[in-house]
């Protein structure tokens, strides 16, 4: 006759660990049972039929004290070996999910690490583009010269700015100066004085001076 007896009860009546009770249910030593969600061991229960004669059993030796001693002890080291085996199982296994979690962190920080250099220079790029956009802009309104109704659209620039629009070399701009000096003391409509500083207009056409040495 089989009966249930809940894990605990039953590592209670072996005198062992309930650690040690899992372990041979995992070995497949113990047969378990799950009713109601709960875990129990089937065990065989032996009865004595009806229809045979109970004899009284006979006396039988009472163990000493020493041998109780000695079994009881042989199965408190066997069971606490099935309880190592089995939280060496557990430790492999936490090992393993431990590395498989390590790996996957470290991978998703390198692509953070790359998400953030590549939005950090993206970001600075785009903040150098504005910052010359914006320079560009002021320069175009300062230098701009709106003026009255029938008259041409001139744009005025400093001989330094007319030198690089022109890729003229930085060592002939004091000669421009001077040539930009007497085309305005010739009263040159190309040449003007604006806060006492030469401005030069570049829609103009200077053909004229560009052979310069």
């Amino acid at each position: 006759m089989k009966k249930v007896i809940k894990p605990s009860e039953y590592a209670k009546e072996l005198g062992i660990s309930r650690q040690a009770i899992y372990a041979k249910i995992k070995k497949g030593i113990l047969k378990s049972k799950e009713i109601d969600g709960k875990l129990y061991i089937v065990v065989e229960e032996n009865k004595p039929s009806s229809t045979q004669t109970v004899s009284k059993p006979a006396k039988k030796a009472t163990p000493s004290a020493k041998t109780l001693n000695t079994n009881n002890y042989e199965e408190l080291l066997k069971a606490k070996d099935e309880t190592i085996e089995v939280l060496k199982d557990t430790i492999k296994d936490l090992k393993e999910s431990n590395k498989e979690i390590s790996t996957t962190l470290r991978g998703e920080i390198d692509l953070l690490k790359e998400a953030f250099y590549e939005m950090r220079t993206l970001y600075t790029n785009q903040l150098e583009n504005k910052h010359s956009s914006d320079i560009e802009n002021i320069e175009i309104i300062q230098e701009t010269h709106i003026p009255e109704d029938n008259q041409p659209i001139q744009k005025w620039v400093s001989i330094k700015k007319f030198c690089k629009t022109y890729n003229i070399k930085d060592k002939k701009i004091n000669k421009y100066k001077k040539i930009f000096k007497k085309l305005y003391n010739k009263n040159d409509s190309r040449v003007s004085i604006q806060e006492e500083k030469i401005k030069v207009d570049i829609l103009q056409d200077f053909s004229d001076i560009m052979d310069i040495k």
